[in-house]
């Protein structure tokens, strides 16, 4: 199928080398950014054929599918222009900045008989779908609960334009949110309540990095959050995202089942080697797991996955419904601390199907 890239910032990099490696199934024939001579160096520094605007990528009868690399203020608008234009279209994270717009991408793309798919496609790893497999083996018995944190002090420190992750859209739960929760999908199933608080800690912030050193950007989102997560299957997690946490020692993703312990990689990762610990009841130490997969590919499987799906006629894994039902839980963060409820999920999903152990790099079936 041939692809066209529509956004040419910094997370581009990682699509253009992980969707290389599926020359079978795919090819990059275009790119596109707002800023045509960006998407001109691009093109050049990664061998594209051609950068074009974003209407003219979208009036290109040659291309298949888009993958949408905008900003999120701007996945909903640039999702429907594609499905309008009658591309597939997959988006990075976030899906929609709310599960209104969501449902419209949706409602067009069964209308068109497209389809549309989002990251992050990070469960996809190595790591994750070992966890996977060890839970479909009964490893741990029945999940009962877990844990998710995600805690630093903000993005302010390191990156060169920080401004936009304290702006509708950002905050540490829209940004990190979507590794955490659709990697607990991908384990335990759907989500159907949450109950959580939220808090702008400060309300300011300011730029200790270069270039924009000393500006103070206006905190216009929460940057604290504790939630729970009553998921359909049984399971009860505990979650945090937070931008205000100097320092701490929280484990990332760990999941207690009736008979011992997983403890998960990082979900904003494919495959960390000997970063998946494991102890069951009566066990006196913790078992470090060798991966179950050979993976060794970035950000681009789950553009390659539904790239699949619709040659074979099959589901893919980083579907629109995963993507709608994961701003869903998001969205209903926020709604619970504000209206002091616990909100009920109405939006829900089929679990992805776990990938097969003898998989090769490159490979999706």
């Amino acid at each position: 199928m041939s692809v066209g890239i529509i956004g040419c910032g910094n997370i581009s990099n990682a699509y253009f080398s992980g969707l290389g490696m599926f020359p079978d199934l795919l090819e990059i024939t275009a790119c596109a950014d707002l800023d045509l001579g960006r998407a001109q160096a691009k093109a050049k520094e990664k061998g594209v054929a051609k950068a074009l605007s974003v209407e003219a990528l979208l009036k290109d009868p040659k291309i298949d599918l888009v993958v949408n690399l905008t900003v999120p203020q701007a996945h909903a608008s640039v999702n429907l222009a594609a499905l309008k234009a009658g591309k597939h279209v997959y988006c990075e994270k976030p899906y929609t900045l709310d599960r209104n717009e969501a449902k419209k991408v949706l409602a067009l793309a069964k209308k068109k008989k497209l389809r549309t798919g989002t990251a992050p496609d990070t469960f996809l790893g190595a790591g994750l779908q070992t966890c996977r497999y060890l839970l479909d083996q009964g490893a741990i018995g029945k999940p009962v609960a877990g844990t998710a944190f995600m805690v630093c002090s903000g993005h302010e420190s390191w990156h060169p334009s920080p401004e936009f992750y304290y702006q509708k859209g950002g905050g540490p739960l829209f940004d990190m949110g979507p590794y955490y929760i659709t990697a607990l999908i991908s384990l335990l199933g759907p989500v159907r309540r949450v109950s959580a608080s939220a808090q702008i800690s400060f309300a300011t912030r300011t730029i200790t990095s270069e270039p924009l050193k000393g500006k103070k950007i206006k905190v216009q989102v929460p940057t604290h959050f504790a939630g729970t997560l009553d998921f359909v299957s049984g399971a009860v997690i505990n979650m945090v995202m937070s931008f205000d946490v100097s320092s701490h020692r929280l484990p990332c993703l760990e999941i207690y089942g009736t008979e011992g312990t997983l403890s998960c990689p990082d979900p904003n990762g494919f495959h960390d080697e000997n970063s998946i610990t494991l102890k069951k009841r009566g066990q006196q130490e913790w078992e470090t797991i060798t991966l179950k997969h050979e993976h060794r590919v970035g950000r681009g499987m789950g553009v390659a996955d539904m790239v699949k799906g619709i040659m074979k006629g099959r589901p893919h894994r980083c579907s629109g419904e995963l993507g709608l039902h994961v701003v869903d839980v998001m969205q209903a963060f926020e709604e619970s601390s504000n209206t002091n409820r616990h909100i009920l999920i109405k939006s829900s999903c089929v679990k992805p199907k776990a990938l097969p152990s003898n998989l090769k790099t490159g490979q999706m079936d």
